[in-house]
């Protein structure tokens, strides 16, 4: 059975959340913030991790990754926009003060020779425990003595150390909560109709009987016995391990064992970054091979699909539950008849048995508009290496494509003109003036799909007989 390292508690560990048994404390654990493949160790990069902005850089000194408070000590300048100097410690951008992997500053080029300013505890920077496990950097977002005896969520077959899983991996920064990810996640029978099309299928709909078998302050097991689309791919094992992770396991002849596995990282009330892994252990070999030979930012293309079928309406739900009393309401702002909506249930019962709202007494903002919602850029490519190399790539090509077409069309009518031996070399300029444009106009169509979702879902698009599904 898969299990992640957070329900492996010992005597010498504490738990994620912290020591109050009636209670959990979200900075009391660790927290996934990028993937190691789309981070730049010559380059900071930056994210807001339960409200505290934060600052990533490479330690080349330690061979480690740093994680610093945005801000630096001396007039709260963001470190972000500094740089790694040519020690390898962090600068600041406004006055240069420098700063080494524990957060010291070393140094101060307004002071005077002999200054020891720099030795004050109010010169240094707040660090942050950080760790890389299975591709992932973590940052623990609270005390930092009890860090590292604060389990790592991990999942254990990403450890196999075989070459029979393959892993898709995906992250996005959402316009929601890390609960509402979350519980979004744990409901599988939203599957067929959400993202019919897409990953799902309306034909598929059947009733969903989950049972939920263990429950505790650390999170939730539970379990579909028939498991998705009527039974045929098998009974499906769901976990929740608290506060920020869960994942489908599922295993079935077609197929072999599926997991979905998602991080919920808060970044604010009302958003949060998504961490999606799907490992495949298939039973067939192609597959596999399939999986492993496509590009990422081609899956990526996908996945972010995927992902936007439930993304506007997701962004309203939340708010309609606070205007209705939020989770402490939520039996009565929700109706929840058929035990297909047991997991969301298990899933409010331990936020409001255990005080574990995020950000407490905080409001959502006003709705965004679809463009917003729907923006990739931001929210993805430009901090995915696949995507980032994918989308520069792609812009040469259009670049190319436009100068080449361009020398066609001057040279085309010249050569027609010319002498009749060149005629057959015009024809074939003209030909090239044609690819040039198709390929321009493919290639523009790409690049969209780099900057911004499509409004209209799969599920609402006409059939293949111009009509509407009709359940």
């Amino acid at each position: 059975m898969t299990t992640a390292t957070s329900l492996n508690a010992s005597q010498n560990v504490l738990p994620a959340g912290g020591i109050d048994p009636s209670s959990f404390d979200w900075k009391q654990a660790w927290y996934p913030v990028y993937y190691t493949e789309d981070l730049d160790k010559t380059k900071l990069s930056k994210l807001t991790l339960l409200e505290q902005d934060i600052v990533i850089w490479w330690d080349k000194t330690d061979l480690t990754w740093r994680a610093f408070s945005d801000q630096c000590p001396h007039r709260l300048a963001p470190l972000s926009e500094g740089r790694i100097n040519e020690s390898g410690q962090l600068e600041c951008p406004y006055h240069g003060w420098t700063f080494s992997g524990k957060g010291n500053c070393e140094n101060i080029p307004q002071q005077e020779a002999g200054g020891q300013a720099q030795s004050s505890q109010r010169a240094c920077v707040r660090a942050f425990p950080t760790t890389v496990r299975q591709g992932l950097l973590f940052v623990f977002a609270g005390n930092p003595d009890h860090a590292t005896q604060t389990p790592v969520p991990t999942i254990d077959v990403l450890d196999d150390p075989s070459d029979e899983w393959v892993c898709l991996n995906i992250f996005r920064d959402l316009p929601y909560d890390a609960l509402t990810l979350l519980e979004n996640v744990l409901d599988a029978s939203h599957v067929p109709y959400t993202h019919h099309r897409t990953v799902g299928d309306r034909a598929n709909a059947s009733p969903v009987n989950l049972e939920v078998i263990q429950a505790d302050r650390q999170g939730f097991q539970g379990i579909w016995e028939e498991g998705p689309r009527k039974g045929t791919l098998g009974r499906q094992t769901t976990f929740f391990v608290a506060p920020n992770l869960m994942w489908h396991d599922l295993s079935s002849k077609q197929f072999g064992r599926t997991l979905t596995v998602v991080y919920a990282t808060p970044i604010r009330k009302g958003e949060c970054r998504l961490f999606a892994r799907f490992p495949f252990k298939f039973s067939a070999k192609i597959p596999r091979l399939a999986i492993k030979l496509t590009p990422a930012w081609y899956s990526h293309l996908g996945q972010n699909r995927v992902l936007e079928d439930d993304q506007i309406f997701l962004h309203a739900q939340e708010r309609y539950l606070e205007k209705n009393g939020g989770s402490e309401k939520f039996s009565q702002a929700f109706y929840l008849p058929t035990k297909a909506d047991l997991f969301v249930s298990e899933l409010r019962k331990w936020v409001n048995q255990y005080q574990a709202e995020a950000f407490v007494s905080q409001s959502l903002s006003p709705v965004l508009s679809s463009e917003i919602l729907l923006d990739r850029y931001h929210s993805h490519t430009k901090n995915c290496a696949s995507c980032r190399a994918a989308l520069a790539n792609i812009q040469r090509l259009k670049l190319g494509s436009i100068v080449l077409g361009a020398i066609a069309l001057i040279l085309t009518p010249i050569l027609f003109l010319s002498v009749e031996q060149n005629q057959l070399v015009g024809i074939s300029l003209s030909s090239i003036l044609l690819i040039s444009f198709i390929l321009y106009i493919s290639l523009n169509q790409l690049e969209k799909k780099f900057y911004q979702g499509n409004p209209i879902p799969p599920r609402n698009l006409p059939d293949k007989k111009g009509k509407r599904f009709k359940p």
